[in-house]
């Protein structure tokens, strides 16, 4: 009678899935590509303090960073301000050589432009400060920055 049949459904009421791999592919580069992993973990205190002129770096590959304040774990490595360089706690005399490893990363090129980061802590006294600083002289790294936050109207 009728001209039109209504065509029935093969029984199979099964959500298409073909795509779904390509979907989580571009969700897996997406985080990959915008997650920022930490470089090292910081062992020392750091409340680092706040000046009013502060500049922005252009190059970070050249730059190595130092930190210094009292450590977290003060059962271990007592209450006295420690140096801190790549995951390790150093002493003084060390600092000349750790330069140096920095310096071997560093393409041939940029190697006298390397710029070491004092991250110190403000509560830390001028004396393990003064004894980084001369270890940097004898290193010939001669590009010292002190790490800084910008000062609020508030403070």
């Amino acid at each position: 009678m009728s001209k039109f049949r209504k065509k029935k459904l093969g029984g199979s009421d099964q959500i298409n899935t073909s795509a779904l791999p390509d979907i989580i592919f571009m969700l897996l580069f997406f985080f990959m590509v915008t997650t920022v992993l930490r470089e090292q973990d910081v062992l020392v205190d750091q409340r680092i303090p706040q000046s009013t002129q502060l500049q922005k770096l252009q190059n970070k590959t050249l730059i190595s960073y130092i930190f210094i304040g009292k450590p977290k774990n003060t059962s271990l490595y007592g209450s006295e301000p420690r140096v801190q360089a790549n995951d390790v706690l150093i002493s003084s005399p060390e600092i000349v050589q750790w330069v140096n490893q920095e310096r071997d990363k560093l393409p041939e090129a940029d190697r006298q432009s390397i710029t070491i980061s004092m991250k110190v802590d403000k509560e830390v006294k001028m004396g393990p400060i003064s004894d980084v600083q001369t270890e940097l002289r004898n290193a010939d790294a001669r590009k010292v920055l002190y790490a800084s936050t910008k000062k609020t109207e508030e403070n």
